[in-house]
């Protein structure tokens, strides 16, 4: 597929004012743009939909969403043969923490504390990549003494929400904070008065304006590398700092907790 970027240069003298617009946002958002919506590049350009459209159409593409797997294509990198891949992996996943940590803020980690703190149950929601993510999460709760219930089907994400109240937490995993299933689950929940944490990349995002506090993630999943190794990690090195945050908190003897739970499993390994 042609270079995108290079299509807009070669066009851009045939471009309305309107779609020229709409070509200098595409071109400086980059790969942020796969991320964004119809609407997102309306607001920041002050165009219709129409433009847009013909604008992508100009470019030789169906529409906005072929334009965002182009940009997908030309922002994901295939290991040269000469460079070793090991160290691309490793140098990603030591960025993704990297950027996480720099993110971290104490105020929204301590918020989120007291949250799980006051609840009477902790459930956790994610869809896809994100809800292992919400697994991971469950379990490592257990860990430090806290009961909680990882839902990843959209369906019961939803019929659970239903019959929250205001002393429930919802911790919802979303790169992107753009998920409609979880965007519409997340929704009833605040209605019925439960608390939310998101962990997300976009503070704007849908997802996150839901939320009563946001923990910031950094690492953003493209169309082509959907449920990267990267972006989990993120997200489990955002957990791990918030539950940790709790247990300073609250004076958690983790030692102990991993004793009692150890003890529990100790017969179920086979000699």
């Amino acid at each position: 597929m042609t270079d995108y970027l290079e299509l807009i240069k070669d066009n851009y003298e045939e471009f309305t004012k309107s779609e020229k617009r709409v070509a200098d946002f595409v071109v400086s958002s980059g790969t942020k743009l796969i991320s964004s919506t119809l609407q997102d590049i309306k607001k920041a350009t002050s165009v219709g939909d129409a433009t847009i459209i013909r604008f992508c159409q100009k470019l030789g593409f169906s529409g906005f969403s072929e334009l965002k797997i182009a940009i997908a294509e030309k922002g994901y990198q295939i290991p040269d043969s000469d460079v070793s891949f090991a160290k691309i992996v490793e140098e990603k996943l030591i960025d993704s923490i990297k950027q996480t940590y720099s993110l971290a803020k104490i105020d929204s980690l301590e918020q989120a504390a007291q949250l799980i703190h006051h609840s009477q149950q902790v459930f956790i929601f994610g869809v896809g990549s994100s809800g292992l993510s919400a697994l991971d999460m469950e379990s490592r709760l257990l860990r430090s003494g806290i009961r909680s219930k990882a839902i990843i089907d959209p369906h019961y994400q939803a019929m659970n929400a239903s019959l929250f109240n205001e002393k429930d937490v919802v911790i919802a995993f979303s790169l992107t904070g753009r998920t409609k299933d979880l965007v519409d689950s997340l929704t009833v929940a605040k209605q019925n008065g439960a608390k939310i944490i998101v962990i997300s990349n976009y503070l704007l995002s849908p997802i996150a304006q839901l939320g009563d506090v946001v923990i910031q993630t950094a690492i953003e999943e493209y169309l082509l590398n959907g449920g990267s190794l990267s972006g989990k990690v993120s997200q489990i090195y955002a957990m791990d700092v918030l539950i940790t945050c709790y247990e300073v908190m609250y004076g958690i003897n983790n030692v102990d907790m991993r004793k009692k739970i150890a003890k529990a499993i100790v017969d179920k390994q086979v000699d």
